[in-house]
């Protein structure tokens, strides 16, 4: 089958690689029709190198048709339509039974020291072959993936693998009260929806970014807008908001953010490094990009809550605690738990209407056959490309 793999520091390429089997009894072969890139997937292109290996099968936000199931399976049947979510839970571990599915004690990896497996997301997570690919081999088949009807487009349940619940997560743990003043930091696929779910909740969105095509979008919605290039986003924020500051904030942006030069020369630095000596490096010295989650410290009102949906892997990032504790600011963070929150997300997709725009979400489809040039051109926020999927 054809997979985009992971060559080298921004180095992907479309190959065959062999096809995926049944391993386990309860293992399912799903045949991909549509496929995410995830501003996350950017970390592995350059951030994270030192976790890959050459031959990596990356993507974790896929969606397809059963096409063949283990004995045990009892759940689906060949023919059916499933989304798979981006972690692999089991279901049924005590993480997982408290609604914990990023810590399913299952395929959690110790060895790493990190959360439950992860589609296509480097050994830290596993180095379980990922989405973007022809098939994949998706397990716990009674528990992980999710049904969903035939009938409508893929684009209707595609976003239920990843961005639909991370952003829902981010703003339950926001935890905004009726009519508050909610400031999302990013208007990227996360910020954006995120930014959907927060007016569709009847909050005052402000939303911060600097490319122009993704405040629009958001703009677009009902947000007000705010241009990072604009001038200080918390002198702004106050300047809105009564000088008092957002009341929650859903950063959305994580370790590749704009604004921290040496930060980020570091960080190319180490990523030229052979994995061997790069690997300890980010394990224990690794300082992320903090200008986005400063931003936030500096932009919520004293006593509100932030919360972090932006991915960090730093282990020694500066966080200024004299400020946090004097507002008084709670702070809420981590991967999704996917499997934890389909339930509340099958509302806003079930119906006659679209009322998340989730079907013009994507701003390109394309053939997996351009996944290297896809990935060039997200980085760079070029083309106006805010979501990517691929239809292999």
């Amino acid at each position: 089958m054809k997979a985009v793999t992971w060559q080298g520091k921004r180095d992907m390429r479309v190959e065959e690689v062999p096809d995926p089997g049944i391993i386990d009894p309860d293992d399912i072969i799903v045949e991909i029709t549509s496929t995410g890139l995830c501003g996350s997937d950017l970390h592995l292109y350059e951030v994270l190198t030192a976790f890959m290996t050459p031959g990596d099968v990356v993507g974790h936000e896929p969606m397809g048709t059963v096409v063949e199931v283990g004995p045990e399976v009892r759940e689906l049947a060949v023919g059916d339509r499933v989304v798979v979510p981006f972690n692999i839970s089991c279901g049924t571990c005590w993480m997982c039974q408290h609604h914990l599915h990023s810590q399913c004690e299952t395929t959690q990896n110790r060895d790493q020291g990190t959360g439950a497996s992860l589609f296509g997301y480097s050994k830290l997570y596993g180095q379980v072959p990922g989405g973007q690919a022809e098939y994949l081999r998706v397990p716990f088949g009674n528990q992980l993936p999710i049904k969903v009807p035939h009938g409508p487009s893929d684009d209707r349940f595609l976003y239920l693998s990843d961005v639909l619940p991370t952003a829902w997560q981010a703003l339950q743990y926001a935890d905004p009260a009726p009519e508050s003043t909610v400031l999302v930091l990013g208007a990227g696929p996360i910020g954006d929806m995120a930014t959907r779910f927060a007016l569709d909740a009847g909050h005052r969105v402000l939303t911060v970014d600097r490319v122009p095509e993704r405040l629009a979008r958001v703009g677009a919605r009902g947000a007000e807008t705010i241009d990072l290039s604009s001038g200080d986003v918390g002198e702004q924020v106050r300047e809105l908001t009564d000088g008092r500051g957002a009341d929650a904030v859903v950063e959305a942006v994580g370790m590749e953010a704009h604004g921290s030069p040496v930060v980020e020369g570091m960080t190319k630095a180490i990523s030229r490094m052979p994995s061997a000596v790069a690997e300890p490096m980010m394990r224990k010295a690794g300082i992320d990009r903090m200008a986005a989650l400063n931003t936030a410290f500096d932009a919520v009102r004293r006593g509100g809550t932030i919360s972090i949906a932006g991915v960090y892997g730093g282990a020694v990032d500066p966080i200024p605690l004299l400020q946090l504790f004097d507002k008084q600011v709670q702070l809420r963070m981590g991967q999704a738990n996917v499997r934890a929150w389909t339930e509340d997300l099958m509302p806003f997709l079930d119906g006659p209407d679209d009322p998340l725009g989730v079907e013009s979400f994507a701003t390109h489809h394309l053939p997996l056959s351009e996944a290297p040039e896809a990935y060039r051109t997200f980085q760079a926020k070029d083309d106006g490309m805010v979501k990517v999927v691929f239809n292999p």
